[in-house]
């Protein structure tokens, strides 16, 4: 249950820091979704609620002890990888990936919410196995990871299966594994990306050689980061000013409020608009590490490693496809694209970070 001297240890500096990137990312929306042009203000006010809605499931988390949820692995993993599976048979199709279940007036897109289903239920498994010795050792956790990769890549959703094994490496890596066992890991993942690249879907093969090089296909394939490299480029030092921006607000920029927003905030705020975000979510991912290296378990321990390798990856692929140095997977930013699912399931990864931080100590009732 939940106590005052709790609130000793809770991080306002990773809470404030958030609060400010969705503050940030409602007045960049704004722009991007035209709102003021238009008079509508829609995609302002879904994603306020967002914010909104993942407080409430931010602070219901932070009541209980985040050593209860260990009990519940085995449910959160069938659960997890049962709603992936009627997303297959249900989903609705948007953006070429069947990743969407229509409930009642809203789209959710359960595969933002399985991330945290399976850093939850990895923690438990690597807690509980010890010290990786061998790569028999490591069957296990591939299969766990493996059974929702393939689900999620035959939605297809390459951009979610990359979170995942980036989720599996950042927590594999500090779990015990031994470095010529994580070595040898790392290697075979390389040997068999030809063999990835073979089983892509030809649009996602599509955007990996545009990613070498754009103009390949310039109206196709390669447009969104034509048209983002541009935007981020002209916006040079100061910006040209929010709801100024030409490729913007011309339309140019395509998937400018959700996949691309780094792009709009490169154009119309500049240099020092980009460079503030970037402060913002480097300082977010120290807290995070703080968190991890005080937590008073190595359940605890993992579980902060797994959504700080999450939002490390999200921030570093996003913000990367955007300059033209990672492909497009169509990865959001964390706390600033448009979207309900995303902002919700942060919302609770954050609430999981804050619950191990507060809990860093034995607490005297």
């Amino acid at each position: 249950m939940f106590n005052k001297k709790l609130w000793k240890n809770f991080d306002f500096g990773l809470f404030i820091t958030v609060l400010f990137i969705c503050a940030f990312s409602v007045v960049v929306i704004s722009s991007a979704s035209h709102a003021v042009e238009t008079g509508s203000y829609k995609n302002v006010i879904v994603q306020l609620i967002a914010v909104l809605v993942g407080m409430i499931f931010l602070f219901f988390i932070i009541l209980f002890d985040y050593n209860q949820i260990a009990r519940l692995s085995k449910i959160i993993y069938v659960l997890n990888i049962l709603i992936l599976i009627s997303v297959l048979f249900i989903g609705k199709v948007s953006n070429g990936a069947q990743s969407w279940i229509h409930i009642g007036p809203i789209d959710v897109q359960p595969s933002e919410f399985s991330k945290i289903a399976l850093i939850l239920t990895l923690a438990n498994l690597f807690n509980e196995m010890g010290e990786i010795k061998s790569f028999k050792d490591l069957v296990g956790p591939l299969i766990h990871v493996g059974i929702p990769f393939i689900i999620v890549m035959l939605q297809p959703d390459l951009g979610t299966a990359l979170v995942f094994l980036a989720i599996f490496i950042g927590m594999l890596f500090i779990s015990g594994v031994r470095p010529k066992i994580f070595a040898g890991l790392i290697a075979m993942g390389l040997a068999m990306l030809p063999v990835a690249y073979k089983i892509l879907k030809p649009y996602q093969r599509n955007r990996l050689l545009s990613f070498i090089n754009p103009n390949l296909d310039p109206m196709g394939s390669g447009y969104h980061v034509i048209q983002s490299k541009i935007a981020i480029g002209s916006g040079m030092f100061w910006g040209k000013g929010l709801y100024n921006g030409s490729q913007t607000q011309l339309y140019y920029l395509p998937e400018a409020w959700t996949d691309f927003i780094f792009s709009v905030v490169g154009e119309e705020l500049g240099f020092i608009g980009a460079t503030a975000l970037i402060i913002l979510y480097a300082y977010m991912l120290y807290r995070c590490w703080k968190i991890a290296v005080m937590a008073k378990d190595k359940y605890g321990y993992l579980i902060a490693v797994g959504i700080m390798s999450m939002f490390t990856f999200h921030i570093f692929e996003n913000i990367g496809m955007t300059v033209g140095i990672m492909p497009i997977t169509g990865i959001p930013l964390p706390f600033m694209s448009y979207g309900g699912s995303s902002m919700v399931a942060n919302m609770i990864a954050l609430g999981l970070l804050l619950n191990v931080g507060m809990r860093r100590q034995k607490i005297n009732f």
